[in-house]
């Protein structure tokens, strides 16, 4: 309302009453008015407002309260009006509610407004403000933020602007640590109005300070002074802002800015627990406490008061005054936020300082939750654990120190932490740690390092053993304090009684004994309480076997320290050392009282103590059980205070193998070694239970090698357990010379020396019991048992306590005694023996120089022997190789004269003398490795060079054969029979009987000569269209065969020259240079005619007369006529041959033969190899045959004069294959024609002598006959395979007379043909 004046309708008239608005009456007069003029509601709500504003709250609830029953609600708009009232009123109650301190007060005004926001709700629940009015209110008590948080949002769901929704649920975002979102709620609440309250301001830059905004959240706090300069809140963070900043300008300017605060507000307890930190820093903790005790006393915000908490505490805590900071910190902890740590580092403190570690730990690990990356917190964590007996809590520690020196690696703190830490677990660590703290204080800090860091490092060396290294640091040290002794006397000078002690047990390691003990004693002299040096005196003393001096320095020490446990341990182990289990078990037992039974160490000894007293001598059987269990108890005692306790598992494993539990106790012992493998303890149990297992040899191994790696050799007690074992291993010897090592380093021990007395009685027992023994090992083994008999005596007689019985050594001596009373026999027996041996040897000497002089003479014949034979060997070498010199070299001789013409020759072999050593191709053995690889490339080039000539000879055949039969087609004048043999030459023989043949190469055997073979020719076959090709392949499938044995001597001949035959040429001769020796080839399909017979010299006549019988026999095969596959066909005019009606049937195979052999000469190489010597058989005999037939008789040749002929043979042969090399391109066209015209003469001729025969029926026959044949050479081939290797073993003596033979009947036959 603009007017500053309100009129008020009377009731029944048109009368108003005008209240002035700025001076309003008592709140009492106006309700009297208003109640009874019966005034609207909406008036009502005007005063209240107007009453407010003039701060008259009393007036203001009289009028809000007694509106609802006596004001005018007859209007159009009055539950608004309602609703507005209610609203209003708990508002107001919030407010004072808010305000107020106390809280059942508090309490009350809450439960008003509960109470009058619930009867609104009932008018327009859904009302705007009201809604804002309600979600406020429930900010305020706490704990129904997520119901005012929905409210929130349905106001701004309908209203974006809403300044109060807007601000309520920045608050609520705030709150929940969503600053951005706070944020831009408040910019809405700003955008909807420019005009609104500072505290939009206030909320902007407190979101901008929480995101790191500073600059702006300075502007926003600026801003809202502006608006209003007694905002208390914007005066803080101004504060704050300064204060922060680190400028001195600024800083002052901060502390007024609370000082302003605190003039406009001195009860708000943010602005007292500011300015309390303030005067903190400023060490008034006078102050500090009184406006932390105002702040906490006028606020109920927990947050507030656990900040003014802390404050208190701390001042407290910098007063030493412990019980109160204590007491403040852990109120601290109760009101503090999660994310307030400071009071649980405080309190943490306080529990160390009471020695309360565990809680002390549990308060900063709560710090190092919210602050992980927290160096202070890490580091007196760490220090905390590494003080626990947990391993994984010292694991933990290390870890802790050693990230805080990755992340500080400068904090000296830290690593001398670390070094302490690692001191117990790696000492190498350590001692790096410690130098590293070293070297920093050195290059950082520029000082000498402190005396307690050298004495760390000191330590860490003593402990790897470098001694000297150890010596120099503590003497640095020592000078350190000495020269800084004046600066701080009193700390420096409990440093030095530290390092001198240490000293000392530096000088005790070196064994300068008396350095040591001088240092103790000048310690005892400043500080005569410094019980350490007095146990190291007694230590000193019972280690030079002063027993007596060494108890008297323990006793010193308990005067000191009724109580000390070190000092009844040592007491209690003197007695054990002297075998006093009793005295002994006292002092252990006495420790254990004292510290209720947590003492480890003593319980442990108490169960070894009822352990030992199963291995005395004098032991009571009857109570072993009992020991046994009373052990075993202790030993389970200690598990159970610490399961890792590795010598309580050791004590069990050795109560076990005493029950006779072996197994069990060898896997304990085995956990036990596992577990850690620098125990020596472990490792003898170890092999005592391999000795109870009989593994002699483990256990030997096993007390060697803890010999070696924890005594250096140097420990009697694993000596004499070593020494039992090869005892029971048999092996006295051995036994005997650790016993004496033994002695020589504890010769005051009488158990050594018994058991060596018994060893050396053990030794000498069997060396007299044994017959066989020489007479210097009896007389050493009686020296030794009078020695073991003195021993025993001595030992028998001893008065003070030991370790064996006393009966058993004076038994052990009477025995000895008894021995020594058989000496002398066995002294006499091993005389007599040791003579009887010493004749033996002689004897056995002298027989022996007799063998090696025999074995010598019969060495020395040997050796002559051999010598003889090399010698001889060596002479028959060299004939040898002057004989493999001359086998190749071929004689050149004149060229024989011509022979007439007619028919033609062929070339033969070489022939070889049976008298010449070398004509025998089988013996090339006095050929060197040289010659023999020259004759085998000269062979392969031969070959080539043939099978080249082969093809373009076939390819001539062809030709020609071709041409041949087109000229056939062409005359037409019906069958032609002549006379005419067929040689199988590749040559272009022409009528000339003396054409010349390719002459062959060293080393290279001429072709075997191949029978002429003479028949009729059918022109009118039918077979002249078939390809030579086709008649290649017929003839393939004819086999040869052979029906005489007489000629297996040269088929193993010829199977051993089989790489000369291949190099062999198939070239023509002329019938009088055949030998009989030549194997014939087939090489044409023609018939043949059997030659005529020749004269045979009386001389050999009977083998003629054999041979003519087989050949009369023979028949001769008329054949189809074939056209030959041989381009040189000659015929001969001035010769007739006779021929016979009946050709026999071996010449009909040869015919095939000889045609097979034209169609595929490189496929039948394999087969002339099988079948060479059947066909030099049937060859000789066939020609025999016919040479009686035509009865034509010349003068033999004598077999004086074979070896001229064979000569002249090789000679002629060259000559006519120079000269067939030279006429064959020339004569191939002539000699086609001149076949052709003399086949037809022939025919014709042949015709007036013999009836022709029709070539149909000739063919069907000679069919039937070759299947025949065939399946007899099969079966003749099997027989001839196994008599072959039989007749193979002859001697070549019979082979050189049958060559020698045939060489003269081949001469012979050349001369009748």
């Amino acid at each position: 309302m603009k007017s500053k004046s309100l009129e008020i309708p009377l009731r029944d008239t048109d009368e108003v009453i005008e209240l002035d608005l700025e001076q309003l009456p008592e709140g009492e007069e106006i309700l009297g008015i208003l109640r009874t003029e019966n005034v609207p509601l909406h008036i009502w709500l005007t005063l209240a407002k107007h009453y407010y504003k003039q701060e008259k709250m009393h007036d203001f609830v009289l009028l809000l309260e007694n509106c609802h029953k006596d004001a005018a609600t007859d209007y159009r708009e009055q539950e608004k009006d309602k609703m507005l009232a209610l609203d209003t009123l708990a508002a107001h109650y919030v407010s004072l509610g808010r305000k107020e301190k106390n809280k059942e007060a508090r309490k009350k005004h809450f439960g008003k407004a509960t109470s009058l926001y619930t009867q609104a709700d009932k008018i327009i629940m859904y009302d705007q403000n009201h809604l804002v009015g309600r979600a406020h209110f429930c900010l305020l008590e706490g704990d129904k933020t997520d119901q005012a948080d929905a409210q929130f949002n349905f106001v701004l769901a309908k209203s974006e602007k809403h300044i109060a929704a807007n601000m309520g649920k920045a608050c609520i975002l705030f709150n929940k640590k969503d600053y951005k979102g706070a944020l831009g709620h408040f910019k809405k609440a700003l955008k909807g109005n420019d005009n609104c309250p500072a505290s939009v301001r206030l909320g902007m830059g407190l979101c901008f300070y929480r995101l790191g905004n500073t600059d702006k959240a300075q502007m926003a706090f600026e801003r809202a002074l502006e608006l209003d300069p007694r905002s208390t809140g914007s005066l803080i963070g101004l504060a704050i802002l300064h204060l922060n900043s680190g400028d001195k300008d600024k800083l002052i300017k901060g502390v007024k800015l609370l000082s302003q605060a605190y003039g406009i507000d001195s009860a708000n307890s943010m602005t007292l627990n500011h300015l309390a930190n303030h005067f903190f820093f400023k060490k008034d903790y006078q102050k500090v406490q009184h406006l932390a005790q105002h702040s906490l006393q006028g606020t109920e915000v927990e947050v507030i008061r656990a900040e003014s908490c802390y404050q208190l505490a701390r001042s407290y805590h910098n007063q030493q005054k412990y019980d109160q900071a204590f007491q403040y910190y852990y109120q601290s902890t109760q009101f503090a936020s999660p994310s307030y740590v400071l009071p649980h580092f405080g309190l943490g403190q306080m529990y160390i300082f009471r020695e309360d570690y565990a809680n002390a730990a549990l308060c900063f690990e709560k710090v190092l939750k919210i602050q992980p990356n927290n160096n202070e917190t890490m580091k007196i964590l760490g220090s905390l654990y590494s003080q626990s007996d947990d391993s994984d809590k010292r694991d933990q520690a290390k870890s802790l120190l050693q990230k805080v020196t990755t992340q500080c690696p400068k904090d000296i703190e830290a690593w001398i932490e670390l070094g302490g830490i690692l001191q117990n677990s790696d000492v190498n660590e350590a001692l790096k740690a410690y130098n590293t703290a070293a070297q920093i204080i050195r290059d950082n800090i520029h000082e000498d390092v402190p005396p307690e860091i050298l004495n760390n490092i000191a330590s860490c060396l003593f402990q790897l053993g470098k001694y000297e290294e150890c010596l120099q640091h503590y003497e640095t040290a020592l000078d350190y304090c000495k020269r800084e002794l004046q600066n701080d006397e009193a700390y420096l000078s409990a440093i030095t009684v530290t390092i001198t002690y240490n000293l000392a047990r530096l000088y005790e390691a070196l064994h300068e004994f008396g350095k040591a003990e001088d240092l103790y004693k000048a310690v005892l002299k400043e500080h005569p309480n410094y019980l350490d040096c007095y146990l190291r005196l007694g230590c000193i003393a019972r280690d030079r076997e002063q027993i007596f001096e060494a108890s008297n320095w323990f006793k010193d020490a308990l005067q000191i320290n009724q109580d000390n446990a070190n000092a009844w341990t040592l007491i209690g182990n003197l007695h054990i050392s002297k075998q006093e289990w009793g005295p002994g078990q006292k002092k252990f037992e006495r420790i254990i009282k004292t510290t209720n039974d947590k003492d480890s160490y003593s319980i442990l000894a108490i169960g070894n103590v009822w352990l030992q007293m199963l291995y005395q001598p004098t032991r009571d059987r009857d109570k072993e059980q009992k020991y046994q269990e009373r052990a075993l108890a202790f030993f389970k005692q200690v598990l159970r205070q610490d399961p890792r306790n590795m010598y309580a598992a050791n004590g069990i494993g050795c109560v076990l193998a005493v029950k006779g539990h072996i197994r069990e106790a060898r896997d304990v012992f085995a956990q036990v070694r596992e577990a850690t493998a620098e125990m020596p303890d472990v490792w003898i149990n170890l092999a005592h239970i391999y000795i109870e297992q009989k593994q002699y040899v483990s256990a030997i191994q096993m007390y060697e090698n803890c010999l070696k790696k924890f005594y250096s050799y140097q420990n009697v007690e694993i000596l004499l357990y070593l020494a039992r074992a090869h005892f029971v291993c048999g092996k006295l010897e051995e036994t005997r010379r650790i016993l004496l090592q033994a002695r020589h380093m504890a010769p005051q021990d009488n158990l050594i020396l018994f058991n060596l007395s018994y060893v050396l009685r053990h030794l000498a027992t069997n060396t007299l019991r044994d017959e066989k023994s020489g007479l210097e090992e009896v007389v050493s083994a009686v020296r030794n048992l009078e020695l073991a008999q003195r021993f025993f005596t001595m030992l028998s007689k001893a008065t003070e306590r030991q370790k064996y019985d006393l009966n058993h050594a004076a038994a052990e001596a009477r025995q000895c005694t008894d021995l020594l009373s058989q000496a002398q026999y066995h002294v006499a027996r091993a005389r007599k023996l040791d003579d009887e041996q010493r004749a033996i040897r002689m004897q056995q000497e002298k027989a022996k120089q007799e063998l090696e002089n025999k074995r010598r003479e019969e060495e020395e014949l040997i050796r002559k022997e051999k010598e003889e034979k090399h010698q001889a060997m060596l002479v028959q070498r060299e004939v040898y190789r002057e004989k493999a010199k001359n086998i190749l070299i071929f004689t050149e001789e004149p060229e024989p004269p011509k022979a007439p013409k007619g028919r033609r020759k062929k070339e033969e072999e070489p022939l070889y003398s049976s008298g010449d050593a070398s004509s025998d191709p089988d013996k090339d053995d006095g050929l060197n490795d040289e010659e023999k690889e020259r004759k085998k490339k000269e062979k392969a080039e031969k070959r080539q060079k043939k099978k080249q000539a082969r093809e373009e000879k076939k390819k001539a055949r062809k030709e020609r054969e071709r041409k041949r039969l087109q000229q056939e087609r062409e005359e037409k004048s019906g069958k032609y029979t002549s006379k005419a043999f067929i040689s199988d030459s590749d040559s272009d023989g022409g009528d000339d009987g003396d054409d010349a043949e390719p002459v062959p190469k060293l080393n290279e055997s001429p072709v075997k000569a191949v029978p002429v073979k003479t028949g009729l020719l059918d022109s009118d076959s039918s077979d002249l269209d078939e390809s030579p090709r086709k008649k290649a392949a017929k003839t393939r499938k004819r086999k040869h065969f052979s029906d005489s044995e007489d000629d297996s001597d040269i088929r193993e001949e010829m199977e051993k020259g089989e790489e000369e035959e291949e190099k062999k040429d198939t070239s023509v001769t002329k019938i009088s240079d055949i030998s009989e020796d030549d194997v014939p080839e087939a090489e044409t399909s023609t018939s043949t005619a059997p030659a005529k017979k020749p004269a045979i010299d009386d001389s050999d006549s009977e083998s003629n007369d054999k041979t003519s019988d087989k050949g009369e026999g023979l028949e001769t095969e008329t054949l189809e006529s074939q056209p030959t596959e041989e381009t040189d066909v000659m015929v001969s005019e001035t010769r007739e041959t006779v021929f016979e009606e009946n050709p026999s049937e071996e010449e009909g195979e040869k015919e095939d033969r000889s045609e097979k052999k034209k169609d595929s000469d490189d496929d039948s190489d394999h087969v002339e190899k099988k079948s060479k010597s059947e066909k030099r058989r049937k060859g000789d005999e066939k020609k025999k045959s016919e040479s009686k037939k035509k009865k034509k008789v010349e003068s033999p040749i004598s077999s004086s004069d074979s070896d001229d002929e064979v000569e002249k043979h090789k000679s002629k042969k060259k000559s006519k294959e120079e000269k067939k090399s030279k006429k064959k391109s020339s004569k191939v066209s002539d000699s086609d024609s001149d076949s052709r015209s003399k086949a037809r003469k022939k025919k014709r001729k042949d015709s007036s002598l013999s009836p022709s025969l029709s070539s149909d029926s000739d063919s069907e026959d000679a069919k039937k006959k070759r299947r025949s044949r065939k399946k007899k050479s099969d079966k003749s081939k099997k027989a001839d395979k196994g008599k072959s290797s039989e007749k193979s073993k002859q001697s070549k003596s019979k082979r050189d007379k049958k060559r020698s033979k045939k060489v003269v009947d081949s001469l012979s036959s050349d001369s009748s043909s």
